[in-house]
């Protein structure tokens, strides 16, 4: 009963017909993709999506069922009939999309894939059920990595999925019943916890990122500072089309060597070395630091690109840390 209540409030949330709660986001995600896929079929995605996804597209299918996956840039995904092919299934997006928060234009592409009868996925982890509804614009299965602000305390692993009736139905008896992905009910009573908070715990990180995100603007050694809610943003009217808000998650180039940038990190004091995000706490990831300009371009991200996680600590707090990290870095 615990886990159905959670199901409940998501759909109604996102607009759907049911949701589907699992015991983490790949088993969410990967159950959402195995309904759609067959073998040797191809699968088109973004460059810039979830290290995990990215390797089970471009690893484990065409190991294990010779399945073919296209990875596009935000701009190849404006022309997107150009890569699809009689075989493509699956078309796998993430907006905005990791580090580098590109968008796709959701309903252009969800009314593509329903000409061509190709299904559609969704990760909606960085929007949350608050700010962005897929389903909305056409879009099949809405993905969540719940251990981050769904969960909101860094203390849960587990994920969901949203859409209509008739696919949760086929999802909850096939994929994940037969993956064995399934939620367990404290888990479940985590997320419902956190679910109470979640509109004003993201609102607060997305107040505090804004002041950040301007405050690495201004800043001498920062070339470019990766943000969706900034005025400046290279797609703000697609943005604000199919989104009404933000959250925490940020990135930024520091203007330095490799070893000015992992300096930097070092010397963060507030900032916490963190393999996930989406608590209440602020962190610091090294994204690209350290690789090179070819792994950039394959994840479409650039070279010494640090991604943080703006907390609900005091602003002020955090910017002196960040200043006197930067202060240190070019000593």
């Amino acid at each position: 009963p615990t886990v159905e209540v959670v199901e409940k409030k998501l759909a109604a949330l996102e607009n759907g017909g049911d949701a589907l709660c699992f015991s983490s986001g790949m088993a969410a995600i990967s159950s959402a993709m195995m309904y759609f896929i067959e073998k040797d079929c191809h699968i088109i995605t973004v460059k810039s999506i979830y290290n995990p996804s990215r390797t089970l597209l471009k690893e484990y299918f065409p190991k294990k069922f010779g399945i073919r996956t296209s990875f596009l840039t935000t701009e190849e995904m404006e022309h997107l009939e150009d890569y699809i092919t009689e075989d493509t299934r699956l078309i796998y997006l993430e907006s905005p999309s990791t580090a580098v928060y590109k968008v796709q234009d959701l309903e252009y592409i969800a009314n593509i894939a329903k000409k061509h009868h190709i299904g559609t996925v969704i990760d909606n982890t960085y929007a949350t059920p608050l700010y962005q509804h897929p389903l909305d614009f056409g879009i099949d299965i809405s993905v969540h990595t719940a251990s981050k602000y769904l969960g909101g305390h860094s203390d849960i692993v587990a994920g969901a999925l949203i859409s209509s009736e008739e696919i949760c139905n086929e999802i909850r008896y096939g994929e994940r019943a037969n993956f064995g992905g399934c939620i367990d009910p404290h888990q479940a009573w985590l997320m419902l916890r956190g679910m109470r908070t979640l509109k004003i715990r993201v609102e607060q990180h997305a107040k505090n990122a804004m002041v950040v995100a301007q405050y690495l603007q201004g800043h001498p050694c920062v070339k470019e500072v990766y943000y969706p809610g900034l005025c400046d943003h290279p797609q703000k009217e697609l943005i604000d089309r199919q989104m009404t808000g933000f959250n925490g998650l940020l990135s930024f180039v520091i203007d330095g060597t490799a070893e000015q940038a992992e300096k930097f990190m070092n010397s963060l004091k507030c900032f916490l070395r963190g393999c996930s995000w989406g608590g209440f706490e602020s962190l610091v990831a090294p994204f690209t630091v350290g690789t090179t300009e070819e792994y950039g371009d394959e994840i479409d991200c650039p070279p010494n690109l640090i991604r943080l996680h703006i907390g609900i600590e005091s602003t002020e707090t955090l910017i002196a840390d960040l200043d006197q990290a930067f202060k240190k870095m070019k000593e």
